[in-house]
């Protein structure tokens, strides 16, 4: 088992790492203001015009730290990884399976199952503990609407056809999103799903924590000998990690969407937060990505109940767990994948 590793993120402007023995110096204008042992690492993501010496990417790459650098608003640029240690029949085999359309399918499928599912919790859970809220009627239909898809995702032989379906449940989910904001509603409200970039508080927010997801699904991959580059659900595409793709569906709800949302809903982020950019786009300040961040890491060290391993683990672990049992199942250790679906 991967030891729960932390992720170092590093979001002041003009701040430099450096390597200091076997730690990680982060200096700021000429002043150390932290120093992390490499040992106590998972990984090490950068926002914005942050130094990084030669001898630290380095060291990063032997101590097995993936280092991602991303821009000031959390869009990701380019990662760092030393050699992986996966075993080459492995990763053979994950090419073999993403080769063959009907294989691809048996990997996707209860993927998507997950992702819908899991989109589904989230909306019956914000129903449940807010029974009053005006967009109830909302939340039931796209409820409906998304455990109707449940049934077709099942019985689906098509991976076309498959994302199709994907792609719908998610715009339903998302038009009801604005339901489960029950505090704060006039500030924060999600004006469709846009990314590059962001252009309201809640895309903002999403965006940038999905980014920060796919540095750890990229690192879980890569930890598991995995090719985070190949994946089953999302076609090759030159720079997409379409593994690590993959994997986050059956965790954006469960752990970034549920988070934006007591963010918003416990007034743990204001409005005066976020600043609109000269091309239209809505970013943090440097002081809510630091509160954003801290919730994040805050989140991932919570415990749950693994529903197929059935053991207790971090919600930080699960991608690792996941990308583990991806390569169980290619390995032929399992009949089928796992996907991780909440309770």
């Amino acid at each position: 088992m991967k030891q729960h590793l932390n992720t170092l993120f590093v979001t002041t402007p003009r701040a430099f790492l450096r390597k200091d023995g076997q730690t990680i110096a982060v200096r700021v204008q000429n002043q150390t203001k932290l120093r992390v042992p490499l040992h106590n690492l998972g990984g090490v993501v950068t926002f914005g015009a942050i130094g990084f010496s030669p001898a630290l990417l380095g060291a990063c790459a032997q101590a097995g730290v993936a280092v991602s650098f991303l821009t000031e608003q959390g869009r990701f640029i380019a990662a760092t990884t030393g050699f992986t240690p996966g075993n080459v029949v492995l990763r053979r085999e994950q090419y073999r399976r993403a080769d063959s359309v009907a294989q691809a399918l048996r990997i996707a499928r209860p993927i998507v199952l997950a992702k819908i599912a899991n989109a589904r919790t989230v909306m019956l859970r914000a129903a449940r503990d807010h029974p009053d809220v005006p967009g109830r009627e909302l939340l039931d239909r796209a409820s409906a609407r998304l455990l109707a898809t449940l049934d077709d995702v099942r019985r689906c032989e098509n991976l076309e056809v498959l994302r199709g379906f994907e792609g719908d449940a998610a715009k339903s989910y998302f038009a009801a999103f604005n339901a489960m904001i029950t505090a704060q509603s006039k500030e924060f409200v999600l004006n469709g799903r846009t990314r590059r970039p962001p252009m309201d508080r809640v895309n903002a927010l999403l965006s940038f924590l999905y980014a920060i997801l796919a540095h750890d699904a990229r690192a879980a991959c890569e930890a598991a000998g995995l090719d985070a580059a190949v994946g089953f659900l999302h076609e090759d595409r030159p720079g997409r990690p379409g593994l690590a793709l993959d994997l986050m569906e059956e965790l954006r709800a469960f752990l970034v969407d549920r988070l934006v949302l007591s963010l918003i809903n416990r007034r743990q982020v204001q409005a005066p937060g976020f600043r609109v950019e000269e091309a239209g786009g809505v970013a943090m300040d440097e002081a809510t990505r630091k509160a954003v961040l801290v919730a994040y890491q805050k989140r991932k060290q919570d415990t749950v109940e693994h529903p197929f391993l059935g053991e207790t683990t971090t919600i930080g672990l699960l991608i690792h767990l996941q990308a583990r049992l991806l390569a169980r199942y290619l390995r032929g250790d399992l009949d089928a994948y796992p996907a991780f679906i909440m309770k």
